[in-house]
């Protein structure tokens, strides 16, 4: 199906949609080292600059509209929140397009705090204004863990419907294959750091074999907060994340040897990223990059639910043509 990509960033989720069989046709992003790392490893069809610049009509037709819009303002980490926070506002982008153009189906993104943000007022209003632009809504918080992802990542997904297709397509969200603890139903046990590091050369050792080998040299001190935990390797990792000192500073996940901060190369690992995916940036900037991503494999699985409700959509059209 043909995809449109909003606030695509490097293109986690947009990779992720493409192993799962579709395909995208346009995409958007207004930081230019994130448009480059997009354009030299997914494709040359992103556009770069503020998506409010972007008129509705330069934005072709699509299947799906996906996108996490920013999310800092919304963010549990950010105890000034507040919905007049200019940040906050990209999400009238996303209506908008969404309006405007009317896919069959869509998915948005954000972090877990925005369904707490004000007293949940945030989520009601972002939910109320994809209902108004014509579309069935379900939300749940999904941690990428749960989709063989090793990484301990909770993020809430919207996902949408448009109205005038069948109840019997809705999209639903991907169940679980993976899980902390044995399960009947057969779910694998989750990814751990250990796992995902394992498929790394050390950036120490063999600082040239793959693409941003580079780490901070932010020293690691054992604390009780972000970003001076100790990760465990027989555990998923923490979330990564994209807030640092501009450096690749505090908050770049330390590595399980204690030693030193995780690299970049190491932290797209986590993030599902292909070793020979490459970051264009200095050393912050990619680490940014990398911790706003959306995790490929998560992105992955939610390509394979629109796969599905496309595939119940197109079976209930053949069982009415019959009936007809």
């Amino acid at each position: 199906m043909r995809v449109v990509s909003l606030f695509a960033g490097a293109g986690g989720l947009d990779l992720g949609l493409i192993q799962a069989g579709h395909k995208i046709i346009w995409a958007n992003d207004f930081d230019p080292d994130s448009v480059a790392t997009y354009s030299f490893n997914i494709g040359k069809h992103i556009v770069l600059g503020p998506i409010e610049d972007v008129p509705s009509s330069e934005i072709p037709d699509a299947d799906i509209i996906v996108g996490g819009f920013p999310c800092q303002g919304f963010s549990q980490a950010n105890l000034k929140r507040a919905m007049d926070d200019p940040r906050n506002a990209l999400y009238r982008q996303f209506v908008r397009v969404l309006s405007d153009k009317k896919p069959k189906y869509f998915i948005a993104e954000n972090v877990r705090g925005l369904m707490s943000m004000d007293s949940g007022r945030a989520y009601e209003i972002i939910t109320k204004g994809f209902e108004e632009s014509g579309y069935r809504v379900v939300t749940k918080v999904l941690n990428a863990a749960d989709y063989g992802v090793p990484q301990n990542r909770h993020r809430v997904i919207f996902m949408g419907t448009r109205i005038d297709i069948p109840e019997a397509a809705n999209l639903i969200h991907p169940e679980p294959t993976h899980s902390s603890q044995p399960t009947a139903d057969g779910r694998l046990p989750h990814l751990t750091v250990g796992e995902a590091l394992a498929l790394v050369p050390d950036p120490v050792e063999f600082p040239d074999a793959v693409p941003n080998q580079a780490f901070s040299q932010y020293k690691f001190v054992e604390r009780n907060f972000t970003g001076h935990r100790t990760t465990d390797p027989n555990k998923p990792s923490p979330t990564i994340l994209a807030r640092g000192n501009g450096g690749g500073g505090v908050n770049a996940t330390p590595h399980p040897n204690g030693l030193r901060r995780m690299s970049i190369r190491e932290s797209a690992a986590i993030q599902t990223f292909p070793l020979n995916f490459s970051f264009v940036g200095r050393l912050g900037s990619a680490y940014r990059q990398v911790g706003n991503a959306v995790p490929v494999g998560l992105g992955r699985a939610l390509g394979l639910a629109v796969k599905s409700a496309e595939e119940r959509l197109q079976a209930s059209m053949s069982t009415s043509e019959r009936a007809a």
